[in-house]
C-alpha cells in the first residue's frame, strides 16, 4: 500500500508567514496597489475604446469589482487557503477547473508585470525625459523585473506590507486631490458630452471592450486572495473591507476618468490618452492643470508615486503568482519541479524566475495587444469564481463563513447569493465577448489555454492520476531534497490518553510507508460536533477549543516523534463526529483513516470487538477477527462513529483497539 498524500492545509506556506496580526489591512495594502496601478496603466487603453463614455465604463467595472471582491471574501472565509479562484473551483467542482481558473489568472498575473514594469519608466520620465525612450524603457523594465523577483525570493514580511498599505493611501489621496482640482478647474460638461454619439462615438462593440477591460484591471482581488490562511481577519473587518471598496472604487475610477476627459479630452473620434500619453496616462491629465507649479507639482508627484505604485502592484502580482503556483504544485497540477521552494527562504524561487523572465519578454509587446489577452485570462477566472461559490451554497451549505454574500435566495437545501450569480452571468458574458472582439485574445488565449491542458493531462497520466481527483504533497515535498512521494493519514482525536496509541500507530504506519523518513504526513482532525438546536458556526465554549488546542498539540508532539513525519493539525466543525471525519476524509482525499475503536472487549477467548470470523467479515488481522463474527451483528460491539466511518469513509479504515499492554491494528477496507 502506497500513501500518497492529499494534504490540503500545509503548515508550511511560502515564504514567512506575512502576519497575524495585520489582518484586513493586508488585503487592503494588496488591493490598492492594484486599483492605483490600474488607472496608472489602463486608463489610456480604455479611453481610447470608451471616449466620451469613459465613466460610464469604469462605473460598471467598479460594480461588477464589488461583486467580485463580495465572491472572494465569502470563499476566502469558507476555504482559507491560497489560490483565489482555483481553490473556489476546487471544493465545488474539480481538479480540472481548478486548473483551468488557476492556469487563466497566471496569464493575467504574467500580463500585469509585464505593462506595469514598461509603464514604470514612462512615470519616471517626469524625472529623466530619456527614461522613457525606447531601448532604455526595456532597460527599466527588466530591472523591475529583477527587482520584483529578487524580492519575492527574499519573502515577503508584515512590516513591507505595512510599507504598501501607507503608499496605497498616500496615492488613494494624491488621486482624489487630482480629482477635486480638476473637477473644479477643468470641468466642463459639453467638453465630455459633446463628442458623443451613441452607436457611433463611441461604438457599442468598444464600450463593450473598454468595460471588460476595465474590469479586468482589478485582478489585485486574486493577488490579496494569495494571503488566504496567513491573515486573520474577523466578520467586522470583512465588512469594513467591503465598505471601503464599495466607497472608493467608484470614486476613484469614476471621478479620475471624468478628469481625464475633461483635461485630454476627446476630438476627433480620439484622445491623446490612448495616443501620446497612452503609457503613461495620468501624466497626461496633471499636463492640463495651471498654473504652472501646480502642473510641476503635481507631475512630480504623479512620476514619483506612479512608480512606485507600479512597482508594488507588480510585487503584489509576482506575490499572487508565487501563492498560486504553489498551490498548484502541492495539488498536483504542475510538475513539482516548477514550484520548488528555496531551502531557505522556502519561497518558490524557480517559479519566480520563469515568471520574471516570461514577464520581461512580455514587455516589448503593445499595451492594447496584451490588454485583450489580459480580459481573456482574468474574465475566465472571475467567471468560475463567482459560479463556485454558487455551488458551494449548495454542496456545503452549512459550513461555517466569516462572510457571507448578501441577498441570497433559499433555493432547496441551499441558495443562490444573488450577486455571485450577477457576477457568474456577467463575468460569462464579458470573456464571450472577448473571445469575439479581439483576435489576438482568442488566438493567444486559446493557444496559452491548450498548452495548460496539454501540460495538466500528460503531467497527471505520467503520474497515474485523475483529472479530476485532488492528489495534494505538503510543502516538504517541494524542497530540493524532498522524496516525490508522500503519505497521508487521517487520524481522529478526541483529547483521551488512547489518541497516543493512535498517533503512533499512525506514525509507524507512515514511517514505514514514508520509505525511511522520505516524509510521510498525518492529518489530524479535532470534530467539535455542533447540535442541531445551534447554528453551524455557533460560538464554540472556550473550554472545548481549549481541550481541541491540547488535544492536537499533543498529536503533533507525539506523530512528529517518528523519523520524516509531519504532522498536520486542523479542527473541522460537523452535526456528527462520524460524519465530519468522513467529509475531511473525502475533501482531503487522504488515502487512509486511522481511527480508534471503542475500548477492548474479548469475547470467546480473545477476538477483538466480535466473535469468530464468518462470512460476514469484511475486517481481517493476524491476531483475532474484529468488527464481526458468528455470535452476532458487529452493531452489539462497534459505535455508531466507528460503523459511520467504516461505511461511509471513501478510503481504508485501520482500526485499532490495543488490549493492556498490547497494540492492535486491523484494517477495514470502507468502499472505494
Amino acid at each position: 500500500m502506497k500513501l500518497a498524500s492529499r494534504l490540503d492545509r500545509p503548515q508550511s506556506q511560502p515564504g514567512p508567514r506575512v502576519t497575524r496580526g495585520l489582518g484586513a489591512p493586508a488585503l487592503v495594502a494588496i488591493g490598492l496597489s492594484a486599483l492605483g496601478a490600474s488607472i496608472y496603466f489602463g486608463l489610456g487603453v480604455v479611453a481610447g475604446d470608451a471616449l466620451g463614455l469613459t465613466p460610464i465604463a469604469f462605473l460598471l467595472a467598479a460594480a461588477f469589482f464589488l461583486l467580485t471582491v463580495m465572491t472572494y471574501l465569502e470563499g476566502s472565509s469558507l476555504h482559507p487557503e491560497t489560490g483565489g479562484a482555483s481553490t473556489f473551483a476546487r471544493y465545488a467542482l474539480n481538479e480540472l477547473w481548478s486548473f483551468i481558473a488557476g492556469w487563466a489568472i497566471i496569464l493575467d498575473y504574467l500580463i500585469v508585470m509585464a505593462i506595469g514594469a514598461f509603464a514604470v519608466s514612462h512615470y519616471l520620465a517626469a524625472f529623466w525625459t530619456a527614461a522613457g525612450e525606447p531601448g532604455l524603457e526595456l532597460v527599466l523594465a527588466g530591472a523591475t523585473v529583477g527587482f520584483v523577483a529578487w524580492s519575492n525570493i527574499r519573502g515577503i514580511s508584515a512590516d513591507r506590507l505595512t510599507r504598501v498599505l501607507r503608499l496605497g493611501l498616500l496615492n488613494l489621496a494624491l488621486s482624489m486631490a487630482i480629482v477635486v482640482l480638476g473637477v473644479a478647474m477643468l470641468f466642463e460638461p459639453s467638453v465630455i458630452l459633446d463628442p458623443i454619439a451613441l452607436g457611433r462615438s463611441p461604438r457599442v462593440a468598444d464600450l463593450l471592450f473598454a468595460t471588460v477591460i476595465a474590469a479586468a484591471a482589478l485582478t489585485g482581488i486574486e493577488a490579496a486572495s494569495g494571503l488566504a490562511g496567513e491573515i486573520r481577519v474577523g466578520r467586522r473587518a470583512l465588512r469594513r473591507v467591503v465598505l471601503v471598496t464599495a466607497a472608493a472604487v467608484p470614486l476613484l475610477f469614476v471621478g479620475m476618468s471624468i478628469v481625464a476627459l475633461a483635461a485630454v479630452p476627446v476630438v476627433g473620434g480620439s484622445t491623446e490618452l490612448s495616443g501620446r500619453f497612452i503609457d503613461a496616462p495620468v501624466l497626461g491629465v496633471v499636463s492640463a492643470f495651471e498654473p504652472e507649479w501646480l502642473r510641476e507639482v503635481l507631475t512630480a508627484a504623479v512620476g514619483a508615486l506612479g512608480a512606485a505604485v507600479l512597482v508594488t502592484a507588480v510585487n503584489g502580482n509576482m506575490l499572487g503568482l508565487s501563492r498560486l503556483g504553489y498551490s498548484l504544485a502541492t495539488n498536483r497540477q504542475i510538475p513539482s519541479a516548477v514550484g520548488k521552494l528555496h531551502p531557505q527562504r522556502s519561497t518558490p524561487y524557480v517559479l519566480v524566475s520563469i515568471a520574471a523572465v516570461i514577464s520581461f519578454g512580455l514587455a516589448a509587446a503593445d499595451v492594447e495587444f496584451l490588454a485583450g489577452i489580459f480580459a481573456f485570462g482574468a474574465m475566465l477566472a472571475f467567471t468560475i469564481a463567482h459560479a463556485s461559490i454558487v455551488i458551494m451554497r449548495f454542496r456545503d451549505p452549512t459550513a461555517r463563513r466569516a462572510f457571507r454574500i448578501p441577498l441570497s435566495v433559499a433555493v432547496g437545501r441551499g441558495s443562490v447569493p444573488i450577486p455571485a450569480a450577477v457576477g457568474a452571468i456577467t463575468g460569462g458574458a464579458a470573456w464571450i465577448s472577448v473571445l469575439v472582439l479581439h483576435e489576438g485574445a482568442r488566438v493567444v488565449g486559446g493557444l496559452w489555454m491548450l498548452a495548460g491542458l496539454s501540460l495538466y493531462v500528460i503531467y497527471r497520466k505520467t503520474q497515474g492520476k485523475s483529472l479530476t481527483q485532488r492528489f495534494t504533497i505538503p510543502a516538504e515535498a517541494l524542497r530540493e531534497d524532498a522524496a516525490v512521494e508522500y503519505g497521508s493519514i487521517l487520524v481522529p482525536v478526541f483529547g483521551e490518553p488512547l489518541d497516543d496509541d493512535i498517533v503512533g500507530t499512525a506514525g509507524r504506519l507512515a514511517a514505514e510507508e514514508g520509505d525511511e523518513g522520505d516524509g510521510a504526513v498525518i492529518e489530524a482532525v479535532y470534530v467539535l460536533e455542533i447540535p442541531m438546536s445551534l447554528p453551524i458556526d455557533a460560538r464554540v465554549p472556550p473550554e472545548r477549543v481549549e481541550q481541541a488546542k491540547r488535544a492536537l498539540a499533543r498529536a503533533k508532539d507525539v506523530g512528529e516523534e517518528y523519523a520524516g513525519v509531519h504532522v498536520a493539525t486542523v479542527t473541522a466543525r460537523g452535526r456528527s463526529v462520524g460524519a465530519a471525519i468522513v467529509e475531511e476524509a473525502r475533501r482531503r482525499g487522504v488515502e487512509a483513516i486511522v481511527l480508534a475503536a471503542e475500548e477492548p472487549t474479548r469475547v470467546r477467548g480473545g477476538v477483538l470487538l466480535g466473535g469468530r470470523s464468518g462470512p460476514r467479515d469484511k475486517f481481517v488481522g493476524d491476531g483475532g477477527v474484529l468488527l464481526g463474527g458468528r455470535s452476532g451483528p458487529r452493531d452489539k460491539f462497534v459505535g455508531d462513529i466507528t460503523r459511520y466511518v467504516v461505511e461511509k469513509a471513501p478510503c481504508r479504515v485501520l482500526l485499532t483497539a490495543p488490549p493492556a499492554g498490547e497494540n492492535g491494528l486491523r484494517e477495514a477496507v470502507g468502499p472505494e
